[in-house]
């Protein structure tokens, strides 16, 4: 039987490059753009990206009534989230005056701090940027340290324990660019934008069994 794979649809985002990457790089799988939690609670995989605000995208998980489905399933499939699909994870955010997201890492959202010395370094940090590997993980198998990665984003996550820091990227100052632990794991960047390096990422997810 096919694996099937869930892009959650909240309303945000470029959802069909995510898929099309996917079903490039798993054609044996059963790939869906869903935003119904029934068919988040059958997927055997999720996947979480997005863009925009994060209040937008809170309301929309709760319109949505998606909560309860992506909670579920961070704790017990293999997840990837993807830019806002990572910042939502977090307890609190400080986009709009301060945003309650989902509470499941511990930490917080931070907007860049663009100085007056450095006005060449734009926010949002928009581009390619090299991404350094913290610790081997399958979802880093044959992609090189320090690989460059595509992004777009005016935030960035900061974790209260250091273990779940999976990358760090360079932009203004340090930044945790990506994170792991047990099933899961969630970038700062687009993988599905970020050419052969991206694919790879994709395809490695796809093929790894944490639980």
């Amino acid at each position: 039987m096919a694996t099937t794979i869930a892009v959650v649809d909240y309303g945000m985002g470029n959802l069909r490059s995510v898929a099309r990457a996917l079903i490039h790089v798993a054609p044996k799988s059963k790939v869906i753009v869903t935003s119904s939690a029934d068919d988040i609670n059958h997927a055997d995989r999720i996947v979480f990206p997005g863009q925009g605000a994060a209040r937008d995208c809170m309301r929309n998980l709760h319109n949505h009534k998606l909560t309860e489905s992506i909670t579920a399933a961070f704790h017990n499939k293999p997840f990837l989230g993807i830019c806002m699909g990572l910042q939502v994870l977090f307890d609190h955010s400080d986009e709009n005056e301060g945003v309650d997201c989902l509470g499941l890492v511990q930490g917080g959202v931070h907007e860049f701090n663009r100085r007056a010395e450095e006005p060449h370094m734009k926010v949002p940090h928009m581009g390619w940027n090299e991404v350094s590997q913290s610790a081997p993980h399958p979802v880093w198998k044959n992609v090189e340290n320090n690989a460059r990665f595509y992004f777009v984003h005016s935030y960035y996550v900061v974790p209260e324990k250091a273990s779940w820091t999976a990358a760090t990227t360079g932009y203004l100052n340090k930044f945790t660019s990506a994170i792991s632990k047990d099933n899961v794991f969630a970038a700062q960047f687009h993988p599905e934008k970020s050419a052969s390096d991206g694919l790879q990422m994709l395809e490695n997810f796809t093929n790894w069994k944490p639980i």
